[in-house]
């Protein structure tokens, strides 16, 4: 009996060892590291490559369209110098670790300079969501770029090359926050620009970590000097380096898991402790920095009594808010900053629940309110416009809770108008139809 119970455990072992093991298929070394070395320089093509991979990112952003963005991260040439720098980490190579570095900040100033270029000339400066969700690293951009890095060295280690690079590149998002960080310089809004810079040094540098690791279970051949004394200043220099980039990233890691955990908690507190059949949360907004925790809600509806707040506010430390300031504005009045644009959004949200019920798809017809006619007054001012349609819609943002309603006109044209005409036309919609923005739509027949 133990002599079976031997037998299918090492056959188990045997099956597990077999499957996951990394060396089956695995390239020969030299040509591993000969071709991360190569793709980690930024020479020639890949530069124009990278050029014209940015614009297209930064067109994408700008028509907030995640298809382009996409298209544009497949032709990135970006991961050959943060993989270089991993490889070279791992095999004692400075020099190869110098020239990833090297090349990567030359990449990520030359995309900067790009996108800059980009928005600064573009007639669209408004911030699209694709654009505010490359402004906030979250917890989940640093798992994504950790597990993305694994999946990336580990197909550049095999025989057989297949999409997964073009895949973590995409996963991994490296390109779009250099676009925002362009965006941000352009406009003047710096904390997009060192946001966007945030997240593309974290993603860079788990990416960076992933490789090194993987590099390090494949047991690749470090790389030896004939003068004991030159190993040993390179494996200092490689070290130094090594504590310099990965002591600030621990630390900022640990920032946005910390920031994450709070966001959790306090969506969960405000979503258990807010539930009143009379009064509603409007508007949130959670604020997370170093020595400063705060939620701030404002409530529309019957106004809940001072007994009642101080209740909910002891019940912070049961979700693990201690510390955390809680800022409640109820009670409409002229004194207090109140985003309307938010609370016609909620408000037209509740009346579609209750007209379609729960579970019940909304009708694109249910979003449309009434506004006015203007076809005799296109015909007059614009007599290029063919035909034209015009509604008020709910847009939702995926990086945060925040819903509003936009104005979209579309419109088609024999051919597509000049900029100068696209402005004219926008412009006198915001002042007929009396609204701030106006979100455009042109095409041709």
């Amino acid at each position: 009996m133990k002599k079976k119970t031997d037998d299918v455990r090492g056959a188990l072992k045997a099956f597990i060892e077999n499957r996951f093991n990394l060396h089956i298929d695995k390239a020969e070394e030299s040509e591993v590291v000969e071709s991360i070395s190569r793709n980690s320089i930024f020479v020639g093509g890949p530069v124009w490559t990278l050029i014209f991979a940015i614009i297209i990112a930064s067109i994408g952003l700008n028509v907030n369209s995640t298809a382009v963005i996409i298209g544009a991260m497949l032709i990135s040439p970006l991961m050959g110098p943060i993989m270089g720098i991993g490889l070279g980490i791992g095999t004692n190579d400075f020099e190869l670790v110098k020239k990833g570095g090297r090349n990567l900040l030359i990449a990520t100033i030359i995309s900067i300079v790009t996108s800059t270029i980009y928005f600064y000339i573009t007639p669209l400066h408004e911030a699209q969501s694709e654009l505010l969700a490359r402004t906030t690293p979250s917890i989940w951009d640093v798992f994504i770029a950790f597990t993305g890095g694994l999946a990336g060295i580990i197909a550049a280690t095999r025989k057989e090359k297949s999409n997964v690079i073009p895949g973590v590149a995409i996963a991994t998002a490296l390109m779009p926050p250099l676009c925002t960080a362009g965006y941000g310089l352009a406009v003047g809004n710096w904390p997009f620009f060192f946001g966007a810079l945030y997240l593309f040094f974290i993603n860079s540098l788990f990416i960076c970590i992933s490789t090194y690791l993987i590099v390090k279970f494949l047991k690749f051949d470090k790389k030896h000097f004939e003068d004991p004394g030159v190993e040993k200043r390179v494996s200092r220099y490689i070290l130094i380096s090594v504590l310099i980039t990965i002591i600030p990233s621990i630390y900022l890691a640990y920032g946005i898991v910390q920031k994450s955990i709070f966001e959790n908690n306090a969506q969960r507190f405000v979503r258990e402790q807010f539930n009143f059949q009379t009064t509603q949360v409007i508007n949130k907004n959670l604020i997370y920095s170093e020595g400063e925790k705060e939620i701030d809600l404002l409530l529309i509806g019957a106004e809940l009594p001072q007994t009642v707040i101080n209740a909910i506010k002891n019940n912070l430390k049961k979700y693990k808010l201690q510390g955390t300031t809680l800022h409640i504005r109820q009670g409409l009045n002229a004194r207090q900053e109140i985003d309307f644009s938010q609370i016609k959004a909620s408000i037209m949200e509740d009346v579609f629940k209750k007209e379609n019920g729960p579970g019940k798809t909304i009708k694109a017809d249910k979003l449309v309110r009434p506004l006015p006619d203007i076809r005799a007054e296109l015909i007059a001012l614009f007599p290029e416009i063919k035909s034209y349609s015009l509604s008020n819609i709910i847009s939702r943002r995926l990086d945060t809770q925040r819903m509003d309603t936009l104005t979209l006109f579309r419109a088609e044209f024999s051919a597509v108008p000049g900029t100068k005409n696209q402005l004219r036309i926008r412009s006198w919609l915001k002042s007929r139809l009396k609204v701030d923005s106006v979100q455009t739509v042109y095409s041709t027949q």
